[in-house]
């Protein structure tokens, strides 16, 4: 068993947002991010893999395959490997993500077991 304190992981910069690894694990990962009001995660994607993030302070917007929508604290949100999407922190006080990355078992794996 391992045990994080998600305080130690909320680390903002002025400069770039944070990424704090809590935790990876084979083909997994679990990580914290951080931003100051304005920063951003640029758009991207993670092909082969469920993303799930929770909003954990602050409030910012997702844009998920060019859609926006708020997210806030205490609000979670699944984002498949395909869908291209990104964070602004749109708010006026800090933000910080829970993200959790799980690699999708390929169809092939999943018939033989």
């Amino acid at each position: 068993m391992e045990k994080k304190q998600l305080v130690e992981a909320v680390q903002y910069q002025e400069e770039r947002f944070t990424k704090k690894i809590l935790f990876q694990k084979g083909e997994s990962v679990v990580f914290i991010l951080n931003f100051m009001p304005g920063q951003t995660l640029p758009t991207h994607k993670h092909p082969g893999t469920d993303v799930y993030i929770l909003g954990l302070e602050g409030n910012g917007t997702m844009t998920v395959d060019g859609e926006d929508t708020p997210l806030v604290k205490g609000e979670t949100i699944h984002i498949g490997g395909e869908e291209a999407f990104a964070y602004s922190n749109s708010g006026d006080t800090p933000a910080s993500l829970h993200v959790v990355l799980c690699k999708i078992p390929s169809p092939i794996y999943a018939q033989e077991v």
